[in-house]
């Protein structure tokens, strides 16, 4: 069984966040994790939380375990990784789902 989460982002700079994506990816690989899909979408039609309606890029993240994803958000280097590029380049970011798979 794998752990998977739903994630909507505002992400207002493509290429920074581009940038974190590449620089995380190998951090991620080392917690056994991955995207699973990626979406770019262009508008929100109805959101629960008012301020989440500017959402613009949906993604899946796989794994292996709830306890692979906590160390994943916690370790070290990916925080450097997310204050360097992440903060920048993403105005919100919303957890929409998390759930074994």
């Amino acid at each position: 069984m794998s752990y998977e989460i739903l994630v909507g982002l505002h992400v207002l700079d493509d290429l920074k966040y581009n940038d974190y994506r590449t620089a995380m990816k190998p951090i991620l690989t080392d917690y056994e994790g991955s995207f699973g899909y990626d979406f770019t979408v262009s508008e929100v039609l109805i959101s629960p939380a008012n301020n989440h309606s500017d959402i613009n890029r949906v993604f899946t993240i796989n794994f292996s375990s709830k306890n692979k994803m906590e160390g994943f958000f916690s370790d070290a280097q990916y925080l450097v990784v997310k204050e360097r590029y992440f903060v920048e380049s993403v105005g919100s970011a919303i957890i929409i789902a998390s759930y074994e798979k």
